[in-house]
């Protein structure tokens, strides 16, 4: 059974913040770890992100997640909250 990793994505964000966003979600399809990335609002300042891996890869995915979050300074944009 697929796993869903969920990220909180920060609405209100500058053009260069966008555009770093923008690259994470089409890496993340570029590089097969899913096939499409799910938007919904959450609230009035955040969106929900989401997308479904498989159980053997969600670790090595997380890491990538977590990495390029750090990497491009979007800790305060792009958070992971779930772990289902």
């Amino acid at each position: 059974m697929d796993k869903t990793i969920q990220l909180r994505v920060k609405k209100d964000i500058d053009n260069q913040k966008e555009l770093k966003v923008r690259k994470f979600k089409g890496t993340l399809i570029t590089k097969d770890f899913t096939e499409i990335v799910h938007i919904s609002d959450e609230n009035e300042e955040f969106y929900l992100n989401f997308f479904s891996v498989l159980p053997e890869h969600k670790k090595q995915i997380e890491n990538y997640v977590l990495d390029y979050i750090s990497t491009n300074n979007l800790n305060e944009t792009i958070s992971i909250i779930s772990n289902s």
